[in-house]
């Protein structure tokens, strides 16, 4: 049984400035490295599952994303702390200027990232853990399966969406959140 811990990257990993892309813009949420040593230590493997429409939008493009997560990795890993994947969808169903406009399946909520990650490192979702701040978040952990999911508190979250979700763990930051990884 291989479990994961999947983490939304803006709101979670990163504070959300809103497309971030530039390493000068990256801020580390405090507490995001002890809750991945935490769950490293209980055995969980790390990925990154994250919607980057500012690709479709035109604000920045794959080469300058995928520049920025190898940073992020290496940061984590200056950490002692292994990010198995980052997996991203540059799609935007409705809104850009280039060929990633187009619904898909591989944008939150849809789980086809997470279904991709669970192929290629035959993880067992039912015992993993998603972390997001995002009803999208939840209903694509939910879509694959995922039984534990938590919304950490943000501007994105809307009080009433989340409730219909069930078995979603409310929690205002990333150290009420490490209280889940079992």
């Amino acid at each position: 049984m291989k479990k994961a811990l999947f983490l939304d990257r803006d709101g979670i990993i990163n504070i959300d400035h809103g497309y971030v892309h530039k390493i000068e813009d990256f801020e580390f949420i405090d507490g995001i490295f002890e809750l991945c040593r935490l769950a490293i230590a209980k055995g969980y493997q790390i990925f990154v599952i994250t919607n980057q429409a500012g690709i479709a939008r035109g604000y920045y493009d794959q080469a300058t994303f995928e520049a920025l997560s190898q940073w992020m990795v290496n940061a984590f890993a200056e950490q002692a702390i292994t990010i198995a994947k980052v997996y991203y969808c540059p799609h935007h169903p409705t809104k850009g200027v280039n060929e990633f406009v187009m619904a898909c399946h591989c944008r939150k909520p849809e789980p086809g990232m997470i279904i991709q990650a669970q192929q290629e490192f035959s993880l067992t979702l039912t015992e993993s853990v998603f972390i997001g701040d995002k009803v999208s978040d939840m209903q694509a952990a939910s879509n694959a399966g995922i039984k534990c999911r938590i919304l950490v508190n943000s501007r994105y979250t809307d009080e009433a969406a989340s409730e219909q979700i069930e078995g979603v763990n409310r929690v205002n930051n990333l150290e009420q959140a490490s209280k889940f990884i079992k």
